[in-house]
């Protein structure tokens, strides 16, 4: 029936498994050479290699090694009796695992030892699109049929003995051409005549291919149904049938387009009663699709090659008549009705575990469970989400021009969670869309950029250093709020207050006991005008004598005073025959009053005493004034008069003045 010829040549690219030709070609790191061609008369059934197979919808995949060309008659044109399919294929992967184990070996005889790059990343480390290896989902997979010969046994099939049982795990087990194991259905005497085979692939897959090889003649009606939720719901994926619109309502060539590609067609094709065994049906996911060119780009057709489960359905057997008086009614008994079963020795599942072009590989999690090894910051059992803090941009499949891995949100090391926002990633051009959550150090905004209310930028530090945000410490009298100038930190100040933290009343102003204005401006007088009354007595000479600028202070004059203190004079009034100054005490140098405290005071002078200059005074200038105590209920404060000490201050006296001070506590003060 098949006349065989392996024609070998190195170097191809991989095209998908189908009807017609089934590559597993090796890859390798030149472009592709035109494949070989089968002789006159015969088409090419399968081209063997020894790994990888074509992908969905992508530019053809360089190979590496010996690729080989099945090429065969058509079954029924056969001129010569030859070996069966099951033989031929047995045959191809035979020659073409020693010869590729050969052909590694003489390449690299180390080649087991070095541990291969991450496909899912270049050379230079940039990501890439990668993909788990082809290979046969359905191998060592459970199937679950509706019907199984051997419960009761019969002459043939008996489950009880393994020499004659057929179970379901038949179809997917290691055939070898010297072991051709089959499943094999009760006999069929009734219509209908459906029997079921349902394989759970356990993940989601992107098929290729689905192939039975029948060891009984193909059926006459057959369905492959798919399911993507993991057999909860099932969608028809092909129809095979030489009566389409009868047994499924379906026409028997349908024209393919793009408004329909994703709908399952009927062929009148693979229904042939002969051969009568070792017949073949292979369907291919994409042959005829016309988006299967461009499939990145066709969210319809992944959806299409997309299956967690398969199911086969063989509706209708060739009517026993056609059999040629088959003897499966003499061996069921010979009831002389119409007989038959139905039996598979190979069910093939050709694909990759779907990971969305961000895995070349599909592991067992903890539960045993198939998902994929996920790269470009991805996870989920088929890469289909990011992985947490990785939400500048979208999630996208994997192409073979983009590898749209996912990024993560830029929030300058102070947040650990973000979201993806829509509107923003459209109005970046669709360049960056995260928004950072709960951002640390004392930073906001939607990349933890600039420091929150409260705190301002210390420029010395880079934006991700921890302590890139530094405390405004506004004061709490003295500024008008606590959120400082972002850059430099200014807080912002009441009238007549200055300074970065508004922590010290400005020039013209001086301090108020007020928390509203804690500065109030200075009464505008000229600082260097004598302060005197208008009528200036005739008898000044007689009457005191003015302090003058080389005054020394010892023990005897400091103890002979009640009080000893450094004033500021501020301003003055006329209060009667009186001169009333106020003044703030800076420093307390004696006291024998208790009401001479640090802080805003009233210095009271005589005006007689004040037009002699007996003292000399001049507004905003510090005076040392040493005095008596005179308690006197209509002038609070302190009392001077020709008698008193009142100087211009001098920095040097600080010292001296600390030190009588000490003394006087000491009991070294003698009274006068």
């Amino acid at each position: 029936m098949w006349e065989v010829f392996l024609q070998g040549r190195s170097g191809n690219r991989c095209c998908p498994p189908h009807s017609d030709a089934v590559n597993m070609a090796p890859r390798a790191n030149h472009l592709p050479a035109p494949l070989p061609r089968c002789p006159v008369g015969q088409h090419g059934v399968g081209m063997g290699t020894s790994r990888g197979a074509w992908v969905p919808g992508t530019s053809p995949a360089p190979c590496t090694g010996l690729r080989f060309t099945l090429c065969a008659l058509i079954p029924g044109r056969s001129r010569s009796p030859g070996p069966g399919r099951m033989e031929v294929l047995q045959l191809l992967r035979l020659l073409l695992t020693t010869s590729v184990l050969r052909l590694s070996q003489a390449v690299n005889p180390f080649v087991a030892q070095q541990t291969p790059p991450d496909p899912c990343y270049d050379e230079s480390g940039a990501p890439r699109r990668c993909i788990p290896e082809f290979v046969n989902a359905a191998f060592g997979k459970e199937v679950h049929a509706s019907s199984t010969c051997g419960k009761p046994p019969t002459r043939h099939c008996n489950a009880s003995d393994p020499r004659k049982a057929h179970p379901p795990a038949y179809l997917t087990d290691l055939n070898t051409a010297s072991n051709m194991t089959c499943w094999r259905s009760e006999t069929l005497h009734h219509s209908p005549h459906n029997v079921t085979l349902t394989l759970s692939l356990g993940k989601k897959f992107e098929v290729v291919y689905v192939s039975l090889q029948f060891c009984s003649p193909r059926p006459e009606s057959t369905a492959i149904f798919k399911s993507m939720d993991y057999g909860k719901t099932w969608v028809p994926y092909q129809y095979y049938s030489s009566q389409c619109r009868k047994i499924y309502g379906k026409p028997s060539k349908a024209t393919v387009t793009k408004q329909n590609e994703q709908e399952a067609l009927c062929t009148d094709g693979l229904t042939d009663l002969y051969p009568l065994t070792g017949g073949l049906i292979a369907f291919s996911t994409l042959d005829g699709r016309p988006s299967a060119q461009d499939f990145d780009s066709s969210p319809v057709l992944q959806d299409w090659v997309t299956a967690t489960d398969i199911r086969v359905v063989f509706s209708r057997p060739h009517q026993f008549r056609e059999l040629g008086g088959r003897e499966a009614g003499e061996e069921e008994g010979g009831t002389g009705a119409a007989p038959y079963y139905y039996a598979v020795g190979e069910l093939q599942v050709g694909g990759r575990c779907k990971c969305n072009g961000h895995a070349s590989r599909c592991v067992k999690d903890k539960e045993q469970k198939l998902v994929c090894d996920c790269k470009h910051n991805t996870e989920g059992p088929e890469c289909d989400r990011c992985k947490p803090f990785h939400y500048d941009r979208p999630w996208q499949r994997a192409s073979a021009r983009e590898a749209n891995e996912c990024l993560a949100c830029n929030c300058n090391l102070h947040a650990r969670r973000c979201r993806f926002n829509m509107e923003l990633y459209k109005l970046s051009g669709r360049k960056s869309g995260g928004v950072c959550l709960n951002c640390r150090h004392n930073t906001a905004g939607r990349h933890c950029h600039y420091c929150k209310e409260g705190f301002y930028r210390d420029l010395s530090k880079s934006i991700t250093d921890r302590k890139a945000c530094k405390a405004c410490d506004c004061h709490p009298v003295g500024a008008a709020g606590k959120t400082c100038n972002q850059t430099t930190g200014q807080c912002p100040c009441k009238d007549g207050v200055t300074g970065l933290t508004c922590n010290r009343c400005a020039k013209g102003f001086q301090q108020s006991r007020s928390p509203v204005a804690p500065c109030i401006k200075i009464p505008a007088i000229n600082p260097t005008s004598l302060v005197t009354s208008t009528e200036a007595p005739a008898d000044c000479d007689s009457y005191c004598k003015p302090a003058k600028g080389n005054y020394k202070i010892n023990m005897k004059k400091y103890c002979k005073k009640d009080y000893v203190v450094q004033v500021n004079i501020l301003e003055m009034e006329t209060v009667a025959n009186w001169a009333k100054f106020t003044i703030n005490i800076l420093s307390v140098y004696k006291c024998r009053d208790e009401r001479v405290k640090r802080g805003d005071n009233f210095l009271w002078i005589h005006l007689k005493d004040l037009s002699c200059k007996c003292p000399k005074i001049q507004i905003s200038k510090k005076y040392l004034v040493m005095g008596i105590s005179e308690n006197s209920t209509d002038r609070p404060g302190l009392m001077a008069d020709k008698n008193s000490l009142v100087i211009q201050w001098r920095d040097a006296w600080t010292r001296r003045l600390r030190k009588l001070q000490r003394r006087e506590k000491k009991g070294k003060c003698v009274k006068p």
